[in-house]
C-alpha cells in the first residue's frame, strides 16, 4: 500500500471534484474471496465480527487485492441486538435469525438502550486497529430502525414483512416506542463508530422497500431525519441504503442523508432527476457480476453513461457482491470504473 491518503470517496460524498469515478462494493469482504472462506472454515461468523483483529483482517482483504476507494467495516447488521439484551445466531445461506423475537409490549419494553464502548468494544477497537493501516477512508455502518425492527419481530429475513407492518398499523404508540429506542442505538452506535475514527458512515435500510411512500412519510421518515440531523453534528458523510426502493427516493432524499444508494432496479439517470441535489451510490445489477468480462465493462460503462460525469457519483453494485462472483471480475468492474467513459 502507499502512503498516500486516497480521499475520492468523501470528496464525491460531499459532491466536491475527483479524478476518476470512486468505487467500493457492499459486501466487498465475502465469500467470493478464496482467502475469506479459508478464514470462514476456521472461525463462526460472529467470531469475525466480535474480534477486532479478525474483522480488521476480513476488511482487508480486498484492499490487498484491488485497488478499492474505500474499505466497509466488516460486521453484521445485528451486532447492535447483543448490546440490546437479543439473543441471536447468524445461520450460514440464510442470515441472522433470533432466538424469541419480540411478540408482546413486554418483549419491546425489555430492550436495553445500549453503550457502544461498554457494549460493543470490538467494534471500536477494529475502526481504531483499521484506521492505522488503511490509506482509504473506512465507513462504518448500522441498520435503519425499519430493518432493525423488522429483523427483531420477524424473527429473521421474510417474504413479505407482514408481522413488522403489521404491529406498525395495529399498535402505533407500541411501534413509536420501538422505533424510538432504536434510532436511540443507532445514533448511539454511529457517533461511537465516527468517535472511534470512522470517516463516513452508511444506513442501511434492507428491507424498507416493504412499505409504501405515504407511510415511510408518517411513520419513518421524521425518525430518520431525527438520527440524520442527530449525526450532521460530526461531520462524516452519511450514505443512506435501501432496496426495492424505487417508489421512496424523493422521501428517503427528505431525511437529509449526503448519499443517497440506489439499487439496480431504477435507473441511475431517472434516479438523479428524481432526487436532485445530492450524492448517489450505485448501481449496477449484482447478478451481473456473474457474467462475462465483457458483460461487466458494459454494465459499468452503462452506469457511468448515466451518471454522465455529474459531482458526486460513488460506484457500487445495487446490493451486496454476491458469493459466486469470479474475484477477476471485481477486477474488470474496478478497472472499468477507474478509465471512465470509452
Amino acid at each position: 500500500m502507499s502512503e498516500h491518503f486516497n480521499d475520492r470517496f468523501l470528496r464525491a460524498c460531499r459532491r466536491e471534484s475527483v479524478d476518476v469515478t470512486p468505487i467500493w462494493l457492499m459486501r466487498q469482504a465475502g465469500r467470493y474471496l478464496p482467502e475469506y472462506r479459508r478464514l470462514r472454515e476456521k472461525h463462526p461468523m460472529l467470531e469475525l465480527c466480535t474480534s477486532p483483529e479478525l474483522a480488521a483482517e476480513v476488511t482487508l482483504m480486498p484492499l490487498q487485492r484491488f485497488e478499492l476507494d474505500a474499505a466497509i467495516l466488516f460486521s453484521d447488521l445485528t451486532i447492535p441486538f447483543l448490546a440490546m439484551g437479543v439473543p441471536f445466531t447468524l445461520k450460514e445461506n440464510v442470515g441472522p435469525v433470533i432466538a424469541r423475537p419480540l411478540r408482546t409490549a413486554e418483549d419491546i419494553h425489555a430492550l436495553r438502550v445500549m453503550e457502544p464502548e461498554g457494549d460493543l468494544p470490538f467494534v471500536m477497537e477494529s475502526i481504531r486497529l483499521l484506521r492505522r493501516e488503511l490509506n482509504v477512508p473506512l465507513i462504518g455502518f448500522a441498520g435503519a430502525p425499519f430493518t432493525l425492527a423488522a429483523y427483531l419481530v420477524e424473527g429473521g429475513a421474510s417474504r413479505d414483512y407482514s408481522r413488522v407492518r403489521a404491529l406498525m398499523y395495529s399498535q402505533p404508540q407500541l411501534w413509536n416506542t420501538l422505533l424510538s429506542l432504536l434510532a436511540e442505538n443507532v445514533v448511539r452506535f454511529l457517533k461511537a463508530q465516527i468517535e472511534a475514527g470512522a470517516q463516513a458512515v452508511q444506513l442501511f435500510d434492507s428491507w424498507v422497500g416493504a412499505v409504501s411512500p405515504v407511510t415511510y412519510r408518517r411513520l419513518l421518515l421524521p425518525v430518520m431525519q431525527r438520527i440524520i440531523g442527530e449525526l450532521k453534528p460530526l461531520g462524516a458523510p452519511i450514505i443512506y441504503f435501501g432496496t426495492g426502493t424505487a417508489s421512496l427516493l424523493e422521501a428517503m432524499r427528505e431525511t437529509g442523508a449526503d448519499v443517497i444508494g440506489v439499487d439496480w432496479r431504477v435507473p441511475l439517470d431517472e434516479a438523479w432527476q428524481r432526487l436532485g441535489e445530492c450524492a448517489i451510490q450505485g448501481n449496477m445489477d449484482p447478478a451481473a457480476m456473474l457474467a462475462s468480462a465483457e458483460v461487466v465493462r458494459a454494465e459499468a460503462q452503462d452506469v457511468l453513461q448515466r451518471a454522465g460525469g455529474r459531482k458526486g457519483h460513488i460506484f457500487n453494485l445495487g446490493h451486496g457482491v454476491l458469493p459466486d462472483t469470479p474475484a477477476e471480475n471485481v477486477q474488470v468492474l474496478i478497472d472499468t470504473v477507474h478509465t471512465g467513459i470509452e
